[in-house]
């Protein structure tokens, strides 16, 4: 069995946050793919020795010179359970987080258990989590499930020991939200939501500039995240955009201001009848007296030339902030038309996943390697953007304000 976290974080050198790291030196991964064979009706499927070897990568902090720390450092051995598609982008995020191994994955489908492992050349596989999470050696995962299948497996993996990385939103139902930050503020273990705009360059710097006082008195905010109609197509049957992608914005704009919600009058429109309503807007009234607009479409013609249109404007008494999301520095155009690719949450630099996504991963990883929990985001924060999306979605359903306790 390995060294447990804070042994580990003990005989490591002070090193900074994912933030703060300027990562030189990259070098390539080797992806051969390898067969994968059964090992016996119960327990993992085993993986053929693959030639798959991630190189460290030097890191450089500031006012450090030496690159050993992170050389010298064990990794962190990392699973993943839920393998849909952002739990494969989890994957490709952690092959390029240079102090984690990606170590076990697991998915209910044999199938898609075997593409995913032998693309990354992952030995231990599982099609049942509880296996996955009886592994001494395993030390941390990423939850990245279905949002109303959160709660069962971060429950399970925190009372086994592991560390544990969630993907927003954080659960369904408030109660659930509950029982999450009950269990992770009792573990002595790292838990973190995956807020994944906290680590957006744009809106990193934005809360800093709110913070130095520079809007004064925040007076109205208005966030922006709408989506092509064949993207929201595919997820609708599962989540509707206001708890989907509002959850987003809710949880920047809380941190931002400081303000809590009060109450919310929200209106959703049904086009296409797939189980949740394709665009919804939010109207808060905070604490603050401030008022916030949510604004969540995933019915945006499938010709738009960007994957999400994302834009937020905040004002004060002494001055505003203004996030174009939509287009940072780069669009292409072919004989197909115009479009902006992802160059902030998970685009593919060098052969590598590099972005917001691979961030967030990193900064999880150091925090476990420091034996410190999380700060950039906190379980409690996590569930109220949750629990302030879940009551607009209320107010458009009964077609009236809602009051927030």
């Amino acid at each position: 069995m390995g060294r447990s976290w804070r042994q580990q974080a003990a005989t490591s050198s002070a090193h900074c946050t994912a933030l703060g790291v300027d990562f030189v030196g990259w070098q390539g991964r080797h992806s051969d793919k390898a067969n994968l064979r059964e090992s016996g009706s119960r327990g993992p499927l085993a993986l053929g020795s693959p030639q798959n070897q991630p190189h460290s990568p030097a890191a450089r902090c500031p006012g450090q010179r030496g690159p050993k720390w992170r050389l010298e450092m064990d990794k962190v051995k990392y699973g993943v359970i839920g393998l849909g598609w952002f739990g494969e982008k989890h994957c490709e995020a952690l092959a390029a987080v240079p102090n984690a191994e990606l170590y076990a994955l697991c998915t209910r489908t044999e199938s898609r258990l075997n593409d995913v492992a032998g693309k990354f050349g992952v030995r231990h596989v599982y099609t049942d989590y509880h296996e996955m999470l009886a592994d001494p050696e395993l030390q941390a995962v990423s939850i990245t499930t279905m949002w109303d299948q959160h709660i069962e497996p971060a429950l399970a993996s925190l009372e086994a020991g592991k560390h544990v990385f969630c993907e927003k939103p954080m659960a369904s139902t408030v109660e659930d939200c509950r029982r999450m930050v009950a269990a992770a503020n009792a573990s002595a273990h790292a838990f973190m939501v995956g807020h994944i705009c906290r680590f957006n360059p744009r809106y990193a710097l934005a809360k800093r500039e709110i913070a130095d006082g520079k809007l004064g008195r925040i007076v109205s905010m208005y966030a922006r995240r709408n989506i092509p109609a064949p993207v929201g197509e595919m997820v609708l049957p599962k989540i509707g955009p206001i708890v989907g992608d509002g959850v987003h914005d809710m949880d920047l704009l809380l941190w931002y201001s400081g303000a809590k919600p009060v109450s919310v009058y929200a209106k959703t429109v049904t086009v296409r009848g797939l189980g949740n309503p394709d665009l919804g807007w939010s109207l808060f009234t905070m604490d603050s007296g401030a008022v916030l607009v949510l604004e969540n479409v995933w019915f945006l013609p499938s010709t738009t030339a960007m994957q999400i249109d994302e834009r937020m404007e905040v004002i004060g008494t002494e001055g505003s902030i203004h996030v174009q999301e939509v287009a940072p520095s780069l669009a292409v155009c072919d004989k197909t038309g115009w479009t902006y690719p992802d160059t902030t949450y998970w685009p593919t630099l060098h052969g590598r996943c590099a972005g917001a996504l691979r961030d967030e991963l990193a900064y999880f990883v150091d925090c476990i390697q420091r034996g410190e929990k999380p700060t950039v985001i906190t379980p409690e924060e996590s569930m109220a953007a949750v629990v302030a999306c879940l009551a607009a979605e209320e107010s458009a359903r009964i077609g009236a304000e809602v009051r927030l306790k």
